[in-house]
């Protein structure tokens, strides 16, 4: 599996599983096991999903050793706070039954919380519990107030990005800022499959919608983490390294953008 190095010189696979919505039992655990044996390393969970336990049942499962897997969770906004955010963290290693994340992200900026939460990171990355870590739906006015107090800046944010919410403005700030961009929803849950530019590009490459995108991410620098359960379409989503976007349909994938999110935005959070 292909690689980037983040900035603290950690290096991440490209391409990773997502559980979103995927609940605990049989289903999830042959899931994340079947991608680990595909060739998947980078398995990306959240104490939200409630699905920390069997996301970590498959990762033992696979046979593979945990040095050879990147693992991401996720702190929620419940938990954010500089005590709460540590307690959260050991819940999260109890559930998954592991010594270290690979990764450890905030979940959502909710505002008066996330700076103490970002402290505790710190601390446990400083302690060698987290190899990395980072935030999740950051807006660049987040990222800015985060940097007048961290002592370590997020080398991840996680974001919704898809063909119709390409966030340009936000992947040019992080890139300047060295912080990687990850990719969460960049299927849009499915509701780009009957696009019919996709489509065209799709067949001019003997790929499905699915693989295009997955390729216009990695050709745009951003890790992706789609989600699926099926065996067929995880090793799909995994089908993609041996093609390339030209730079006119890389253009005319970009030009799809409506600023159009699926899940909710990050300056409006309720919950």
């Amino acid at each position: 599996m292909k690689t980037v190095k983040l900035a603290n010189g950690i290096d991440m696979p490209v391409l990773g599983l997502g559980v979103f919505k995927v609940e605990e039992g049989a289903e999830l655990v042959s899931a994340v096991k079947e991608a680990i044996q595909l060739g998947y390393r980078n398995i990306d969970t959240a104490a939200i999903y409630g699905n920390e336990a069997s996301t970590a049942q498959g990762i033992r499962e696979s046979g593979v050793p945990r040095s050879d897997l990147f693992i991401t969770s996720k702190v929620w906004n419940a938990d954010l706070g500089y005590e709460e955010t540590l307690a959260a963290f050991d819940e999260t290693l109890r559930k998954m039954e592991l010594d270290y994340l690979d990764l450890y992200l905030i979940h959502w900026p909710v505002e008066g919380k996330y700076i103490d939460a970002w402290r505790a990171l710190e601390k446990l990355h400083k302690d060698g519990r987290i190899r990395a870590i980072g935030v999740s739906n950051f807006q660049i006015h987040h990222l800015e107030t985060l940097k007048k107090h961290a002592t370590i800046m997020p080398v991840i944010n996680q974001i919704e990005l898809h063909p119709q919410l390409t966030q340009k403005e936000l992947i040019a700030y992080c890139a300047e800022n060295n912080i990687r961009v990850e990719a969460w929803s960049p299927l849009m849950q499915g509701g780009l499959f009957d696009n019919v530019t996709l489509q065209e590009i799709a067949t001019r490459h003997g790929k499905t919608v699915a693989q295009v995108i997955l390729r216009w991410d990695l050709q745009n620098d951003i890790i992706v983490i789609p989600k699926s359960t099926k065996a067929h379409r995880i090793a799909e989503n995994m089908d993609i390294f041996d093609f390339e976007l030209t730079p006119e349909e890389l253009t005319k994938i970009d030009a799809l953008n409506q600023n159009l999110r699926v899940g909710p935005d990050p300056d409006n959070i309720d919950f």
